[in-house]
């Protein structure tokens, strides 16, 4: 509990007292956010956001790393293989998020890395995840990640491998990269008003932190991860580091939500947005809970599910709109909701989403005890 306890206050106290810090530094830098001229009609007018300060993401990621360390160290418990996988995924994604940042801000227009070469900077990334989580057996042969296909814990039936090692490998990184495509975009496509992405996020990831503490509290004995046969426990090779790098993300997301909020003196940018993407999917892979992140992460598909409505509705009635524009949280600017209604809506929605998914994920343990 002390590295637990101890990860979330520093990086808490990262985001929330040296955000200024960082913004003198951005602004020197001239990282000002590029906007869509307010004579787009179909889009809402941003203009007074123009030159707010972006790229903040990369703030909640240094602070994150260093609560966990720091917690890590402090109560003796030193990162496992676990903790490093969600940090390279969620350094790995802002990275490509930063790239696409840094090209904004560079050309001044809001347009950065296309859609297919980001989408391979987010496949470069998520490989060498993938691979690596299945390496590193501990005593009792778990790995971080396994080969089959997750909902509150490894679905037998769905096992990537059965059909061989080299199809099995083929599928499983298919599926891996899938995950870390998908929620990485998702959460991109998310960001696009003050504090929505990031107050999102603290739900979302922060019920994944209580679905990891409980794996730890009631995670398999030695004789049943030698058995065949594991009942209600959960093989989760490391819960409680899972647990202690989520919280100390959460954490750095609530210090920098203090600035981010409406009305945001900064902006966490795609490096943030795609960074929390990120963190999403390393820990619905390591804790086997992949489909249950959709129920937890609802709220993150919402605004990705409404483009991909409005296209196909615009090609089945060939120009017709589904919404006024997408994603669904501009459709609401358009239609006369102020952006604080509609960012602490969003929240209620993730809110109860989040709990949601974390109550299935208990009653599936009630009905195996």
């Amino acid at each position: 509990m002390r590295s637990l306890l101890t990860a979330a206050a520093v990086s808490l106290a990262f985001t929330l007292f040296l955000t200024p810090v960082f913004l003198r530094l951005f602004r020197r830098w001239g990282w000002g956010q590029v906007i869509r001229t307010p004579e787009d009609p179909h889009n809402p007018s941003h203009a007074a956001k123009r030159g707010t300060v972006t790229m903040g993401g990369t703030i909640f990621i240094v602070g994150s790393i260093v609560g966990y360390l720091v917690g890590c160290y402090t109560g003796n418990n030193p990162p496992t293989v676990s903790g490093w996988l969600v940090i390279w995924m969620m350094v790995g994604f802002g990275v490509v998020g930063f790239v696409d940042d840094f090209m904004k801000v560079r050309k001044q227009r809001s347009l950065g890395l296309s859609g297919w070469p980001k989408v391979l900077g987010q496949i470069i990334v998520t490989v060498p995840f993938g691979i690596f989580a299945l390496q590193f057996p501990n005593a009792y042969n778990q790995t971080p990640a396994s080969g089959f296909v997750s909902f509150f814990r490894d679905i037998p039936v769905l096992n990537l491998f059965a059909l061989g090692t080299a199809i099995g490998w083929i599928l499983y990184l298919l599926w891996i990269s899938f995950i870390g495509v998908a929620w990485s975009n998702s959460t991109n496509v998310t960001d696009g008003l003050d504090g929505l992405a990031t107050g999102i996020g603290v739900f979302t990831i922060a019920a994944m932190s209580l679905a990891t503490f409980w794996q730890f509290q009631q995670a398999c004995s030695a004789e049943a991860l030698l058995a065949a046969y594991q009942p209600a426990c959960y093989a989760t090779r490391d819960p409680l580091d899972l647990t202690i790098i989520a919280a100390s993300f959460v954490s750095a997301l609530v210090g920098f939500l203090w600035w981010n909020a409406p009305k945001a003196k900064v902006f966490m940018g795609d490096v943030g947005s795609m960074s929390i993407g990120g963190v999403i999917a390393a820990m619905s892979i390591l804790s086997h809970t992949e489909i249950l992140a959709v129920f937890v992460a609802g709220a993150f598909i919402i605004g990705p599910g409404s483009v991909i409505l409005q296209r196909i509705y615009f090609k089945a009635t060939r120009g017709k709109r589904l919404f006024l524009m997408s994603p669904f949280h501009h459709h609401l600017e358009m239609r006369g909701w102020a952006e604080i209604t509609i960012v602490v809506r969003m929240w209620i929605i993730a809110g109860i989403l989040a709990v949601t998914g974390i109550g299935l994920f208990y009653v599936e343990w009630l009905s195996l005890t």
